[in-house]
């Protein structure tokens, strides 16, 4: 990446903060703040659990769209096979291990839960659990550990690195090179504070969570697409 680009977009970030009047993806750190204080697997009822720790007062798109409903179909897994489920989890959240391996892992044992699942329910339509394109996988993550992960969606981050002149554009998905970028973006934004403090002026200190999270790289990356350096 270009050094002298990731400033310019940067200085344009922090313009925009100070200037719009709403930002449109603040529900973000809504969810966040709601996963940080129900996140709790030993729970006695961990589906229930599962289904407030992913909450959230103005939006369900984080985890549902018209073709596309991870979160219910996890439901269904949790209430199948908690066991399992729990094992996935703890095995997806163990930061001692390889971030691709455990993403890897998890997304094998969906699709064998899955397939579980279609044959205790032979007249089920569901075929898919939806974590296939690595988007609510990323999203645990950056839940469970905000200062390490961040959501993702890949066309955003190919052209993301495409305006920031980057060499060796992602071609496929790639989240480890995904959270690495993330992080590197964070360190710059960080060296700005008047950036966190235009942030900030959009976080309702109660309803928000207040800290350091690669959120803000995130949305500085689909502000960058949607509005340039300009």
């Amino acid at each position: 990446m270009v050094l002298s680009k990731i400033q310019d977009a940067i200085g344009a970030y922090k313009r925009w903060l100070t200037q719009v009047r709403q930002h449109p993806f603040v529900y973000k750190w809504e969810s966040l703040q709601n996963f940080q204080t129900h996140w709790a697997p030993k729970a006695p009822d961990p589906a229930a659990m599962y289904d407030r720790a992913l909450q959230n007062s103005e939006t369900r798109r984080l985890w549902q769209t018209e073709n596309w409903y991870p979160k219910r179909m996890m439901l269904e897994l949790w209430r199948f096979d908690p066991r399992t489920v729990a094992a996935m989890f703890d095995d997806l959240f163990q930061e001692t291990r390889d971030i691709e391996a455990r993403v890897g892992r998890f997304l094998f044992g969906c699709d064998d839960l899955l397939r579980d699942y279609k044959r205790a329910h032979p007249l089920t339509v569901e075929n898919n659990h939806y974590h296939g394109d690595y988007r609510m996988i990323a999203l645990y993550l950056a839940f469970r550990y905000p200062d390490q992960y961040a959501p993702y969606d890949f066309e955003v981050f190919q052209q993301a690195l495409t305006r920031l002149q980057a060499r060796d554009l992602p071609q496929q998905n790639d989240v480890g090179r995904y959270f690495k970028v993330m992080r590197t973006l964070l360190n710059f934004l960080d060296k700005d504070p008047e950036v966190a403090a235009a942030m900030q002026r959009h976080l309702h200190p109660r309803r928000h969570f207040q800290g350091k999270t690669l959120l803000l790289a995130e949305d500085f990356c689909r502000h960058l697409i949607q509005h340039g350096a300009d």
